[in-house]
């Protein structure tokens, strides 16, 4: 099963995407839009960024866990990661991320 991006509104009237992996585990979850167009620039930023492994960010957070940011090419974050017990599991959903974005499909979600 291929990737897919989901658009969802949160309870702020955001626009928000999700990259979820074939097995529809989220791997990159993006901050909010403003509007529905800047969203779906986002996914194709996404797109774009994820095949440089250079975007990407490794992380470890204060309670010991990893993560990743996808950034753009102007230092914004496009997109953070969930949290991983291990170096290896974040780098095996940088890995996910890089597979499945450049040809997920779009799908919106209505509340």
């Amino acid at each position: 099963m291929a990737g897919k991006f989901t658009i969802t509104t949160g309870k702020d009237g955001k626009s928000y995407f999700s990259l979820k992996a074939g097995n529809g585990e989220i791997v990159l979850q993006s901050q909010g839009y403003a509007s529905l167009d800047s969203c779906k620039n986002g996914i194709e930023s996404t797109r774009k960024n994820s095949q440089d492994p250079k975007r990407f960010d490794k992380k470890t957070a204060t309670n010991g866990a990893f993560f990743f940011t996808l950034t753009a090419t102007n230092g914004q974050i496009i997109g953070k990661s969930q949290m991983y017990k291990t170096e290896k599991g974040r780098n095996n959903g940088i890995d996910s991320v890089g597979r499945n974005a450049s040809d997920a499909k779009v799908v919106e979600e209505t509340a």
